[in-house]
């Protein structure tokens, strides 16, 4: 009801109506749904009975949600109120009901062709890298029957699917090389992988894209590698895949790990550069007449075949880096009787915790419970993984790890050698981040890497005089093969054409005004990296304008300065070897690969 204006709070059509006056017994409100035209009602202050006259003949549809509302300071339920459907009925009027949705007949839906419906069922079982007997699953086929599609026929079996994949890997190779062919400079990656007793040679292709300068990657093979691993068998490969794509004459460089045989192979066949200097006279060779008798037929063999010509090699920096990490540091260490009884002693028992706490799972839960964390174990295949452990253990203090030693019943880890431990992963983080950051796919260019070396010198020697047990470490990490790799790193930049950083906003003028390039001349260069720097522009997005430095950018930093994309293409080849599918046949484990990293 609405007896009194301070009570008008109250009442539950408050919102429809604006109070003007109370006089007596009788209310006068205006109606705010009749604007702009202003409509005056007057109602008794017991009943609202004008009011809802009004509400039922002008706005039916708005009153409707009065209908549905109780409100607590003005319960209908009370002795001489109103309700709205006693209101209609006086009225005789009926009330207009809620408009419902009509669900029955729904929209209709674009049916799915045979094509489309086998595409994506191909998609889904190589990007879950599911096996091929997926499809014949009774619960798979029964879940592709609910899709509408066009004509009758169902999901595919196993050997019709087979073909589709089959089809997929031929038009991805096709869409490859024709984008390829657009390309003027691609870098590549290779390795070989051992698995179920059996070698792969895998390859990875990298490229700038020339209109929105950023950087693609696409796997090229992962082809089984039989016999040996020698240099000239990986050089016939090399070339045969690089041949395949037509990027031959493209590659920019290959970047390998350190392992003898990639070295030997690209040392032996690497094209040798012509010298047109003529003030050089020709040197004779003197040869033995028999020798040259004997090797006539095999001279004439050696005609036929296929020249090997490989294109510029480029050691990986991670790989360096975790050779520095892992073999020079223990090496020096283990050489000085100050520091090797700690080491050894120290990393005894840390091995026994993380064999201990990684094979017994109420060990595991013992951590747990001290901890609320768990132990890293090292890897051998995995970089930083033992600096990883070590810094974890150095997470935890001493208290606790002593805790998890005793009742373990191992030897509990002295102050000193957790000083050591602390010492060591604080001279061996700047090599880590430098590591990782050179383990970057998409945003680490080959301009990187000697930013990152200085850095990581410098950095490395700031530490010197933080530490006390191995305060000679950080000189050892710098000068061992740090240096050495810094040095091939600077000299590789001058042979190949002064490799620069990219281009960002702590790149200097000078820095840019070592680029040139042999198609065009100096002074056109050094004028258009005038006029880049003075423009103000930043990132890659901003050469464009500069075709000369795009040019540059794209050829030397097309490369990556680490070979572990690589590495990502074998992790998920054995993801792809699981125990259900470690028949596949060579071919298709490697297009199943190549579609699942490909995309």
């Amino acid at each position: 009801m609405f007896s009194q204006p301070e009570t008008s709070g109250g009442w539950k059509y408050r919102h429809y109506f604006n109070l003007i006056e109370v006089k007596g017994k009788n209310v006068h409100v205006e109606c705010t749904l009749c604007r702009p035209r202003v409509k005056s009602l007057s109602a008794s202050n017991t009943s609202n009975l004008n009011v809802m006259k009004h509400l039922s003949t002008a706005h039916a549809s708005t009153t409707l949600v009065a209908k549905n509302t109780v409100d607590p300071a003005n319960d209908d339920d009370k002795p001489g109120a109103i309700t709205v459907s006693s209101a209609y009925k006086e009225h005789g009027t009926t009330p207009s009901k809620q408009p419902k949705l009509d669900f029955s007949a729904p929209a209709p839906q674009k049916l799915v062709t045979q094509t489309e419906l086998n595409v994506l069922i191909g998609r889904y079982v190589v990007e879950n890298m599911l096996p091929m007997s997926t499809v014949d699953s009774d619960s798979f086929r029964a879940l592709i029957q609910k899709i509408p599609r066009r004509g009758g026929a169902g999901p595919p079996c196993r050997k019709i699917f087979s073909k589709n994949i089959d089809e997929e890997y031929v038009k991805m190779n096709i869409e490859l090389k024709k984008g390829f062919e657009q390309l003027e400079y691609v870098s590549t990656t290779a390795d070989i992988w051992s698995a179920h007793n059996k070698s792969y040679l895998g390859i990875t292709a990298h490229w700038i894209h020339p209109d929105s300068m950023e950087r693609r990657k696409a796997a090229l093979a992962c082809r089984r590698f039989n016999g040996r691993h020698t240099h000239d068998s990986i050089a016939t490969e090399l070339v045969d895949i690089h041949s395949s794509y037509g990027i031959s004459h493209k590659i920019t460089s290959t970047v390998t790990d350190n392992g003898s045989n990639f070295i030997k192979a690209f040392r032996k066949y690497q094209p040798i550069e012509e010298d047109d200097s003529e003030d050089e006279e020709d040197e004779v060779t003197f040869m033995n007449i028999n020798d040259v008798l004997e090797n006539t037929v095999g001279d004439a063999n050696d005609d036929d075949d296929v020249v090997i010509a490989l294109p510029p090699h480029q050691r990986c920096a991670s790989h360096t880096l975790n050779l520095v990490s892992c073999t020079d540091v223990e090496k020096w260490i283990l050489s000085r009787p100050e520091t090797k009884a700690i080491y050894r002693s120290a990393t005894t028992k840390c091995t026994a915790l993380w064999n201990k706490a990684s094979r017994s799972t109420v060990a595991a839960e013992t951590v747990d419970d001290v901890i609320e964390r768990k132990l890293l174990v090292p890897c051998t295949t995995r970089w930083n993984s033992f600096y990883d452990a070590l810094a974890r253990i150095c997470e935890v203090p001493l208290v606790d790890l002593n805790t998890i030693s005793s009742k373990f019943g191992l030897k509990a880890i002295t102050e000193r050698e957790y000083q050591f431990l602390r010492e060591y992963c604080l001279a061996m983080k700047p090599l880590t981040v430098a590591l990782d950051i050179l383990q970057g796919e998409d945003n680490c260019f080959y301009g990187t890497l000697l930013p990152t070396l200085e850095t990581l010198i410098f950095k490395t020697l700031e530490l010197k005089s933080g530490l006390q047990i191995l305060i000679d470490l950080p000189e050892a990490i710098v000068t061992v093969r740090t240096s050495i790799y810094l040095l091939n790193t600077i000299n590789t930049s001058i042979d190949y054409g002064k490799i620069k950083p990219t281009p960002t906003n702590s790149t200097t003028e000078d820095e840019f005004f070592a680029f040139d390039d042999e198609d065009d001349a100096s002074v056109t260069a050094e004028s258009q990296i005038a006029d880049y720097f003075k423009s103000g522009a930043q990132g890659m997005d901003s050469l464009h304008a500069f075709p000369l430095i795009k040019k540059i950018s794209l050829k030397y930093n097309a490369a990556t300065p680490s070979s572990a994309p690589i590495e990502r293409l074998f992790s998920l080849g054995k993801l792809i070897f699981t125990p259900k599918r470690n028949r596949l046949s060579d071919r298709k484990f490697e297009k199943l690969l190549l579609l699942r990293y490909n995309h």
